[in-house]
């Protein structure tokens, strides 16, 4: 039976992001970067970057945009991120982030419990947040109904297109693992994260970084 508070949920960025990300002590929301310098790689494309600015969350408080929250994947295998590892033309997609490696990205990993625990506001899609055709679940039983259809419906998963966003920021004492695809990836991390408080556990996990025809993923 599915335990929706230990779904796994996953944020990928790039490397050279993490000391910018370490300094303001959490991952913050896209609304929100007059608080923050703009990312050193930004994996979004800027047409994608203004489509969530202005897509509203239905139900959400406030008039909430797509851009008032901080996106995390519901599977390490979702589909952008399977874009930017195959350097996709996806339009969702800059240019730098396909162009780098994918060993060069690192995956902070948390759980719908974690980040619900800051009594922030917490929103699942059923898809890419920015499409108009996408639903949102908002109260705390939608989200779960939402879920647990996401995990039953037919292939292919739309598990691997749909976020859970975590209004305006996330600090990242509730963030519990860091994925990295190689042992020298990791040297790096533990490098960056040397100089700060921020002492999560920092695992090599190479499939989470490649094709999904190369490499089966695990469960969420």
């Amino acid at each position: 039976m599915l335990n929706v508070d230990e779904q796994r949920i996953f944020h990928v960025t790039h490397v050279s992001n993490l000391a910018d990300i370490l300094a303001s002590g959490s991952l913050l929301a896209d609304a929100h970067s007059d608080l923050d310098p703009r990312p050193a790689l930004d994996a979004s494309s800027p047409d994608t970057r203004e489509a969530r600015r202005s897509a509203t969350v239905a139900g959400a408080p406030e008039d909430a945009t797509v851009a008032d929250f901080v996106p995390f994947f519901l599977a390490p295998a979702a589909s952008i991120w399977q874009g930017v590892i195959t350097g996709d033309e996806d339009p969702r997609i800059s240019a730098a982030a396909r162009a780098a490696a994918s060993a060069d990205y690192v995956i902070l990993v948390s759980t719908i419990s974690k980040v619900s625990a800051a009594e922030a506001t917490v929103v699942i899609s059923d898809g890419d947040a920015a499409d108009s055709r996408t639903r949102f679940g908002v109260a705390r039983d939608d989200l779960e109904r939402t879920l647990r259809r996401l995990h039953v419906d037919a292939e292919p998963s739309p598990l691997l297109t749909a976020e859970l966003l975590v209004h305006e920021s996330v600090p990242l004492e509730r963030i519990t693992l860091v994925g990295v695809a190689n042992d020298r990836a990791r040297d790096v991390v533990r490098g960056i994260l040397a100089a700060s408080t921020f002492t999560p556990k920092v695992a090599v996990y190479p499939p989470w970084f490649r094709k999904v025809e190369d490499a089966p993923q695990p469960e969420a």
